[in-house]
């Protein structure tokens, strides 16, 4: 729960013809993730899967494209899981659904064609717009002649004045056709000899020329027509072509074969990954990777049933040096908890998973911000009922309704209400400084356990220098309480306390001498420089996370006074818009306060306490699987 589950390395070795089956059986185990073996290539110089791999890559390419032809989803559901593929059933497969891809891609070939002359038309229909106001032939447009100079373009509104008076001087005739606010669409006629003189003035006038597709012959409600029929015409043999390829889905059982294949490829996929990874030597082939400790039993059980002495199983611990994946056990309430952390990072083998102290810290600050009896029992309902569409992050609306509601009984609030239940604590206003002092007091122990945790990961990790020394290790512990005993005795007494001085003194020492030396390569200067900013920069950011976490009181007197707010609108109206506005009031807490709770709530954790004490650069643990691709493996209860 708090750690990745201890692995073991496992080195597999069997012969070169049980290999299929094997990696069937690794990916049913569903719990080996594989690896590079350790072996160089001159001992196992052969890589016994790669003439099945580069058939599975083809066969699988045709696949997918026929069934994305056919619209066919692969089946989830793989039959028989144990029984191997002969790589002649693979290459079977492979040659029938290159055929099958041959008609295909003759099909979509069509399909593509008459989609573009679609789309061609569809942009002409559209375009034709612009030109039904024309009563002509548009095809006089297109034609070039000696005798009569015609243009089609648009210009400016705000130089149409001006162009039509130096027109007419030189004998040109302008016809509005279209128009909108800043461009109109005109013609232009005149005598063929004046064509060069006028060129200066349509580029002084902002005029751009207008092509008219070769496709518009006719007036333009023909043209208009014949599109329509060009149009439902392609509709028409789109729809044959659809119905030519259900027909085909129909004839000789071609969605069974398909399926049939589909199922070939999902139990050829396991051997087809581990063909880059698997090596061999003769007659015998080796396969390396991790699995959890508690797991190999199992896999011990399914070998011997399967290959009973054809086959030797090696097992030793992880390396220092090693980068070993990380493999977390969650019960499904906290699914969405850990898909949180994983949008920060993966835990190192070995570090504290930090999803069970994030779940609990996350649903108590959110309660403690958004405390009310009635916005906590809508959102644990909305958990409830929308818990489908909700999917994975159902639990976590219920638990934060549920966080709410408690704290809203603390409050004594309901809907805004402060007198329908009494607190069983305190409502926020009535004292905001002791509000005050428990978010203080919560962001203090909270960052003291991220810091224990921090040290606890170091020490683990044998990183013992940083474990004591860095300013979030013991070292900066030791000056986070040293700066508190300090204020506190401040704040109580009015004076310094020599205990906490020489505290404060000793741990910036430590985290100056860590400095110094982890920069010892720089010059002087540069070194104290840099050792003296560390140890600046460590209490600054001690004082300035603490101080962050007033935001869980300032969330909580905010809430109050929203309802306040609203309240204060509401009583101003008569019956209908009293209860309208407390409805739409609560509704707007619900949607906006909220979320922005959820999101302060989500970065205290990440901020003040993922980087102090999670490194988040793990290697995540994918288990082989039969016919899907790895994925980040979190195991369920």
């Amino acid at each position: 729960m708090f750690m990745p589950l201890p692995m073991k390395r496992i080195t597999l070795s069997l012969l070169r013809d049980d290999a299929p089956q094997a990696s069937l059986l690794l990916a049913n185990y569903g719990s080996f993730d594989p690896e590079f073996r350790e072996a160089s290539a001159e001992q196992f110089p052969d890589l016994p899967g790669a003439a099945w791999r580069q058939v599975y890559t083809e066969t699988c390419a045709h696949l997918d494209k026929i069934l994305a032809h056919y619209v066919i989803a692969a089946p989830e559901a793989i039959d028989a899981p144990m029984r191997p593929v002969e790589l002649t059933q693979l290459a079977e497969a492979g040659a029938w659904l290159k055929t099958v891809w041959g008609k295909c891609s003759e099909a979509q070939e069509r399909m593509r064609r008459l989609h573009d002359q679609y789309r061609r038309t569809a942009q002409l229909h559209r375009a034709l717009d612009q030109f039904m106001d024309i009563s002509i032939d548009l095809a006089l447009l297109q034609r070039k002649s000696a005798l009569l100079d015609v243009r089609v373009g648009t210009l400016p509104r705000a130089n149409l004045q001006r162009f039509e008076e130096a027109l007419g001087l030189a004998g040109y005739v302008a016809i509005r056709f279209f128009g909108s606010e800043e461009q109109v669409h005109l013609i232009l006629a005149g005598a063929g000899g004046q064509a060069q003189q006028i060129e200066r003035m349509l580029q002084a006038a902002g005029w751009r020329a207008m092509d008219i597709p070769a496709e518009f012959r006719g007036r333009p409600d023909e043209v208009r027509r014949e599109l329509g029929e060009r149009m439902a015409q392609l509709r028409e043999q789109q729809a044959q072509e659809d119905t030519r390829r259900r027909k085909e889905l129909a004839q000789d059982k071609l969605r069974e074969r398909l399926l049939a294949a589909a199922n070939i490829l999902a139990r050829a996929a396991p051997y087809a990954e581990l063909a880059e990874l698997m090596r061999g030597r003769g007659s015998l082939a080796t396969v390396s990777g991790w699995s959890p400790e508690e797991q190999l039993p199992q896999l011990r059980q399914t070998l011997a049933e399967n290959f009973g002495n054809r086959y030797a199983l090696h097992v030793r611990d992880p390396r220092p040096d090693e980068r070993v994946p990380s493999a977390i056990r969650h019960h499904h309430w906290l699914q969405p908890f850990a898909r949180l952390v994983l949008n920060y990072g993966v835990p190192r083998y070995g570090e504290i998973d930090p999803t069970v102290l994030f779940a609990a810290s996350f649903v108590l600050m959110f309660g403690m911000m958004f405390g009310d009896v009635g916005h906590g029992i809508v959102l644990a309902l909305a958990g409830v009922l929308l818990r489908r569409r909700l999917g994975q992050y159902a639990p976590l609306v219920i638990a934060v309704g549920i966080s709410s509601t408690l704290f809203g009984l603390l409050y004594g609030s309901v809907f805004g209400y402060e007198h329908l239940l009494p607190a069983l604590w305190m409502s926020p206003l009535t004292d905001p400084m002791r509000m005050l002092g428990v978010a203080l007091g919560w962001g203090i122990g909270f960052i003291l356990l991220a810091t224990a945790l921090t040290i606890r990961n170091r020490i683990a990790a044998g990183r013992m220098r940083e474990a004591l020394l860095d300013s979030h290790g013991a070292a900066g512990l030791l000056l986070y309480l040293g700066l508190l005993a300090g204020a506190w005795r401040y704040a109580s007494a009015g004076e310094l306390d020599l205990a906490a001085m020489l505290t404060i003194s000793v741990s910036l020492a430590a985290i100056f001498a860590n400095a110094w030396r982890h920069n010892r390569g720089s010059p002087v200067g540069e070194r104290l420089l840099i050792a003296l900013m560390e140890g600046f920069e460590t209490v600054m950011a001690y004082i300035s996370n603490t101080l962050s976490f007033l935001r869980l009181a300032a969330f909580s007197l905010n809430h109050v006074a929203l309802s306040i707010a609203i309240f204060t609108v509401a009583n101003m109206l008569h019956t209908t818009g009293y209860w309208l506005t407390l409805v739409l009031g609560n509704v707007f807490i619900l949607a906006l306060e909220g979320g922005i709770v959820a999101i302060q709530t989500l970065r205290l954790e990440y901020y003040e306490g993922f980087s102090r004490f999670f490194g988040g650069d793990g290697r995540p643990f994918r288990p082989l699987t039969l016919g899907k691709p790895r994925g980040l493996a979190f195991q369920h209860d």
